[in-house]
């Protein structure tokens, strides 16, 4: 099986800001089917999309997160500080550089250069 999406709820005026966050990490605006365009704005990446629903008093989990594996690292981090983000650097637990940062919305991502063995 395959993770095929994650739902966060924003507000409809977060939606610019949500989907450059996510463009950061390579996922790129796709257009959600039918009538889901009125709910919901959609990004994607190989595959595996972030469905964000529009909510007018969002709920965002104090302890959940969403993890990314960064294809580079680097420029990854580096493109969230330069775009404000400041993510966190974490115990590497496996040996591998991770860090958590907040989408404009205070959506908490994990961005990992390797997922756990």
């Amino acid at each position: 099986m395959t993770l095929q999406h994650v739902s966060l709820e924003v507000t409809r005026e977060q939606v610019p800001d949500e989907l450059a966050f996510w463009a950061i990490l390579g996922f790129e605006e796709v257009e959600p089917p039918g009538t889901l365009s009125q709910v919901a704005a959609w990004a994607q990446r190989d595959g595996t999309q972030i469905h964000l629903l529009f909510a007018d008093d969002p709920v965002v989990p104090p302890q959940g997160h969403t993890a990314v594996v960064a294809e580079d690292w680097d420029a990854t981090i580096a493109a969230l500080r330069e775009a404000g983000r400041d993510p966190e650097e974490r115990t590497r637990h496996w040996g591998a550089a991770r860090a958590f940062v907040h989408t404009p919305a205070g959506h908490v991502v994990e961005v990992m250069a390797v997922p756990p063995a």
